[in-house]
Parts: structure tokens; C-alpha cells; sequence
């Protein structure tokens, strides 16, 4: 059977890398101009043995990179998500075009894009990323991480293969894994002050609040800015001092899917580099797809 080879650009800490190698991919790159978080994926070469590169894809010129059958882009979502309307930002982001540059160039046999549902409302963002001559193009929007794990997480996926191919939208799976499922015994867990205050309704806005021994219980979705305020996600919890705490960080890694063995610091900005990546099995149901159109 032919194993497709892949890289990755805006990898973060490396969720959709992660999924396309369970699913059979052969990474040979990933890159990201973030160095914590491919600090992170060099923490964890149990998973990550190809080349992690921290640099801007601005900087890169297509030719010099190595030539794969798939190219996957998962550049940053800030301004097609809603609320950048609130800052005046959502303008679009030209890291777009970095990547269309590298796809128009090389011309692999796959690009996979993945992103925010917002991004479909920008018309030239959308238009460059389905009008290349030559490629057939899927779009699956939303796919929710839900399907598979207890998070609410609603994506776009887009993939664009030189030959026609008919892709499903992938179904729940049975028996998934349950939020009482992904709860630590005994969280180590900081709850600073203005956690307490939130929880004390001092705040205007009240935190989301959600109990794992509910069925069917579902996390909100993990955001990067938890790393800035715990306070905004909370779960249930009889052993904690207001019955009321943050997640751990493990138990955020385990909401996107990373194993248990991949490490994370023990920092708060751990939580930023697990709310910007992709969810494990998410990028996992991407490379299944791709290895079906590669058999």
C-alpha cells in the first residue's frame, strides 16, 4: 500500500500531525513560527521523529522545501472567528496566501486546509482556496469535534485533490469517549482569585459551567485565551473548594483528543498551544480520507 507523505504548516503543537500519522501518513515536516509551541512538539519526539521547524512561512521560498503528495494548512483562525467583529479585525489574514503561494507552486496531489466555519464568509479567502485549476475541491462545514470526543468544536475542513473524489462527512462514532471519562481523580489545579470572584458573581459575565456526571455532557470549546482566564470554563466538582473549578491541563489535552503520554508543561500557556490545535481524532478522520484517495 502507498503511504502518502505530508507537511504541515501553522502545526502549533502538533493535534492534526498527530491524526494523520494514526491514520497512516508519512510526516516529513511540520512548521511554525511559534517557538513554544514546536518546543512543545520537541518535547514529544515519541510522536514527532521528522524535521520541526520554527520559522515564518513568509520566509520560506516553496522550492526549497521538501516536494510531498500532501500539503496541509492550518494557518490562524483569529479573524474569522465572530468575535473579532468586537475589535474591528475581522479583515481576513494574508497568512492565507503564504500557503495558496506554496500549493500554486508545488502543485501536490493533496492540500488539506483547516479552519474556523467563519472563514467561509470571506469571499477571496474562499475563492483562492477551491478555484486552483486542476483540483477537485471538498468542503465539509461544520465538522464537529463532538462527533468524536466531549467538546463542542465546529470546524472547516477543505481538501482539494488533482483527481475527483467523493468524500462522506464523517458520522458520530458509538461508545466515544465520555467527559466523566476525561476527568482527573486528583486535578492539580490553579484556581487564582479572579476564578473565585467569577464563581461568586462579581463579574458580569457568568462562567460556562458544565457537570461530567450529566449524560451526554458536553465541554465548551477549548479556546487558547483559558491560558489568560480560567475563570470562563469551569466543571463540577464535589471535591473542589466552591464545587466549581478550571480544568487541569491534562484534562484540556484529553478534550482535544492527545494521549496521555504527550507532554505538556506544567505552565498556564500549556493551555494555549492545546486551545489552538487541531483535535487529535479530527486530523485522524482527515488522513483516513487521504489514505482511501492515495490506496
Amino acid at each position: 500500500m502507498y503511504v502518502p507523505t505530508a507537511k504541515g504548516y501553522f502545526s502549533g503543537c502538533g493535534g492534526m500531525e498527530i491524526g494523520l500519522m494514526q491514520a497512516g501518513i508519512n510526516m516529513i515536516q511540520s512548521l511554525d513560527l511559534d517557538m513554544e509551541a514546536t518546543t512543545c512538539m520537541k518535547l514529544n519526539r515519541h510522536y514527532f521523529f521528522h524535521s520541526v521547524l520554527t520559522a515564518d512561512i513568509k520566509d520560506k521560498t516553496v522550492l526549497d522545501q521538501p516536494q510531498t503528495d500532501i500539503i496541509v494548512g492550518t494557518y490562524p483562525c483569529t479573524k474569522y472567528s465572530p468575535i473579532a467583529d468586537i475589535h474591528g479585525t475581522r479583515t481576513g489574514d494574508d497568512l492565507f496566501l503564504h500557503f495558496f503561494r506554496h500549493i500554486a507552486i508545488e502543485k501536490p496531489e493533496m492540500y488539506i486546509v483547516e479552519n474556523v466555519p467563519g472563514m467561509k464568509k470571506f469571499k477571496v479567502v474562499m475563492e483562492a482556496m477551491t478555484k486552483l485549476p486542476d483540483y477537485y475541491v471538498n468542503v465539509f462545514c461544520p465538522v464537529d469535534a463532538a462527533n468524536w470526543l466531549p467538546q463542542k468544536r465546529k470546524r472547516l475542513i477543505l481538501i482539494g485533490t488533482k483527481k475527483a473524489y467523493t468524500i462522506q462527512a464523517p458520522s458520530p462514532i458509538n461508545n466515544k469517549v465520555k467527559l466523566k471519562d476525561i476527568i482527573e481523580k486528583d486535578p492539580d489545579v490553579e484556581i487564582p482569585d479572579y476564578v473565585i470572584s467569577r464563581i461568586k458573581g462579581k463579574y458580569r459575565d457568568l462562567p460556562i459551567v458544565v457537570d461530567p456526571n450529566q449524560p451526554n455532557a458536553l465541554a465548551p470549546t477549548c479556546v487558547a485565551h483559558y491560558s489568560k482566564d480560567l475563570g470562563t470554563r469551569l466543571v463540577k466538582d464535589d471535591k473542589a473548594k466552591y464545587g466549581l473549578r478550571p480544568f487541569s491541563i491534562r484534562e484540556y489535552a484529553r478534550l482535544q483528543g492527545f494521549p496521555d503520554n504527550f507532554i505538556f508543561p506544567d505552565k498556564r500557556s500549556s493551555y494555549r498551544l492545546i486551545g489552538n490545535a487541531v483535535p487529535v481524532q479530527m486530523g485522524k478522520w482527515v488522513g483516513e480520507v487521504a489514505m482511501k484517495y492515495f490506496s
